[in-house]
């Protein structure tokens, strides 16, 4: 059975301008939608986390107002209890992208606090980028992309455009005034090129093998073309 790989962060925090550690993690319907969708096409999800850490839900993504009502609710929570893969994941830096058919980042604000200065992650994704393979990320998740560099040093990802969590849903779920830096400031620091969607809607970017996605209702549609892209 082919493979698609999830990297996901480790963290169950996110640190604050002031310090204040925020609660977080992965954001569940960005696991959950796209497991879905892989899984019911014939492939196998294997997840890794920097040091195999078990990954930590974000408990406000678990919320009724955040998935359409308690059913949708009740749905994502199941789908999740139904991922074994995620109570085994690898260890990041044991994983070699080459074994795996695509690769896909789910966000979170879990990877602001650590896949965005991750080396091991970087590389992996250089890696993937340049495999031609299917490499997919959404919400919170390009902020992965920040530490990926080339041989020179510059940002492997310069150049690409790219959908991700926006300054103005940043602002509208009330964290753009206490973080300490913003995804969409940070990218196009980087030489990214964000294409800003309206606010919660889907909006997914494909930029040769590079699918990216700006927030959670973008998790499905991003997708279903990482398997139109596999032909599957």
């Amino acid at each position: 059975m082919p493979k698609i790989l999830f990297v996901m962060t480790g963290a169950d925090h996110w640190t604050l301008a002031d310090g204040t550690k925020h609660p977080t993690g992965f954001w569940a319907e960005e696991a959950a939608a796209p497991y879905e969708a892989f899984t019911g096409a014939g492939y196998e999800v294997v997840v890794a986390t920097p040091g195999g850490v078990v990954p930590t839900v974000d408990r406000g993504s678990l919320a009724p107002e955040v998935n359409g009502g308690q059913e949708g609710a009740d749905k994502v929570a199941a789908t999740l209890d139904s991922m074994t893969a995620l109570r085994h994941p690898l260890r990041l830096e044991d994983v070699d992208p080459a074994e795996y058919a695509a690769v896909f980042y789910p966000g979170g604000h879990g990877p602001m606090e650590d896949l965005a200065t991750d080396a091991t992650s970087g590389r992996l994704l250089v890696a993937a980028l340049r495999s031609g393979r299917p490499l997919a990320v959404v919400c919170h998740g390009p902020a992965a992309l920040l530490a990926a560099t080339d041989d020179g040093g510059a940002n492997a990802f310069a150049g690409y455009r790219v959908a991700a969590f926006t300054n103005d849903e940043e602002t509208q779920a009330g964290f753009a005034d206490k973080a300490k830096w913003l995804l969409e400031n940070r990218l196009g620091e980087a030489g990214v090129d964000v294409q800003v969607g309206e606010p919660w809607v889907p909006n997914v970017v494909v930029d040769r093998n590079l699918i990216t996605g700006q927030n959670p209702a973008s998790s499905a549609p991003l997708a279903a073309e990482v398997l139109k892209t596999l032909g599957g």
